[in-house]
Formats: C-alpha cells, structure tokens, sequence
C-alpha cells in the first residue's frame, strides 16, 4: 500500500485504512448491497511496539542533573516536572494542561482528565508533593497554569517562542518535552528520552516491584489492558536478568 508520492505507507497507517474499508463493507452489508464480507480483509501484522524506560540509576542521574539549572525558579519549577512525570504516569498533555486549582499539594491525589475525556485518579509520592509545594511557593504571578514559563536571558527566537506558550497560559506540551531531553543530556544519558519515557518508567517501576496489570492499566489511563500489556514484555526480562544475575551455582 502506498501513498501519493508512490511511498510505502506504514504498517498502522495501512491498519487504519483497512479498518475503515471494514467499516464501509459492513454499512453497505446492513443496507443490503451486496459486497465483499468486511471479515475477508486481514489486518497487517505490525511487529511487537518497543518499550523504552530508564532503570533507576537513570532516574536518579536525571533527576539530579536538575541542580546544574543556575535560575533557582526554573530549577524548582523543573524538578517538580519529572517529579510529577515519575509520580503518575501523567502523558505530556495531561501535565501541560494542570491547573494549580486541579491539583491539591496537602493531598495524596488528584483528577485527571485523560484521553476521550475519561477522567482518573493521578496519585502523588511524598516527592512530588514536596517538589510542587517549593515551587509554587517561590512563584509570584497570577497564573492558574500549574506550570509557567520564567523569563531569562534568551535569544530572540526562544523570547518569541515562549511569548507563544504564554498565551496558552502555560508550559506548552513541546516546552516540556524540551525540558526532560535538557536534563537527559546533563545526566549523560544516550537514550532518546521523552515525557512519555518518565511515564513508561513509571508503569514498569510498577510492575517490576509487584503490581497487577489491572493496577497499572488503571493509573495509566488505558481504555484496553491489551495496551498495558506492552510492558509485561518489559518485565520478562528484567525477570530474566535478575535470574541470571542472582541464580547461580558459584
């Protein structure tokens, strides 16, 4: 299958088609119109999606890179960020989209509105709570946005392009992506990192320390467990590891 410019398309891309044909064959089925069964279209076979997570030394070194941010605002402002990230598995465009009435610091949790507009319950570790309380004491604006952008010492295009973020009122979910790949690169980490890394860390961390699938299905905001399951690929091998590492007849 290929596009307009004689490309081939990718694998999901050539899933999405086929499921909309199926859907078409199926209308005119119920209308009557003599067509080809919507069940003789097989789906592509796409290979099995890759996980990437950071294992905890990672987490630490990122989380430590913080301390290298010179402007002490910014610097709090960052921390509570990957802590936040860490904490709940919250994708990119849920973080960005936090209000600091959507999220009470005193407590242990708080309401998140998810994908198809599902709303869940995003819990918070006692570092988290301790990096939001810092930083939103140190902020002397007006701004009901949880997270803001802090005026420094910048060129004229990143001025520009942090007087577009301000006028979503807000970190923009690029700005914060752009956060979490600037401290990848102070902790010396070469995988390519990203919002979503911290939150495929958080689902693994989950699992490798015991939790159910139906748990992590839960707190990651997925409408199918088939989804969460992804990640028990991940696990299996860290099983693996461990087995090798700790199984032993020496």
């Amino acid at each position: 299958m290929k596009d307009s410019t004689g490309e081939n398309l990718k694998l999901i891309t050539q899933n999405y088609h086929v499921i909309a044909l199926r859907a078409f064959l199926k209308y005119l089925a119920k209308q009557d119109i003599e067509t080809l069964a919507a069940e003789k279209l097989e789906l592509p076979k796409t290979p099995s999606r890759q996980v990437q997570f950071l294992e905890p030394d990672e987490i630490k070194r990122l989380f430590e890179a913080v301390a290298s941010e010179t402007d002490t605002l910014t610097r709090l402002r960052d921390l509570a960020i990957l802590e936040l990230l860490f904490s709940t598995g919250l994708r990119v465009s849920e973080l960005a989209g936090l209000t600091k009435r959507s999220v009470n610091v005193d407590k242990d949790e708080f309401s998140v509105r998810g994908k198809g507009d599902k709303i869940r319950v995003a819990f918070l570790s006692a570092e988290a709570k301790t990096a939001l309380k810092e930083y939103l004491k140190a902020r002397r604006d007006t701004s009901p946005a949880l997270f803001i952008p802090h005026r420094q010492k910048k060129s004229v295009e990143k001025q520009i392009d942090e007087m577009d973020e301000e006028k979503a009122n807000g970190l923009t979910a690029r700005s914060i992506q752009r956060i979490v790949k600037k401290y990848a690169r102070a902790a010396g980490i070469t995988k390519d990192i990203s919002p979503h890394t911290l939150r495929h860390s958080f689902a693994t961390d989950l699992l490798i320390n015991g939790a159910d699938l139906r748990s992590v299905q839960e707190m990651l905001g997925h409408s199918s467990i088939t989804t969460t399951q992804i990640y028990t690929h991940v696990t299996n091998k860290q099983l693996k590891e461990i087995h090798k590492k700790f199984h032993s007849k020496e």
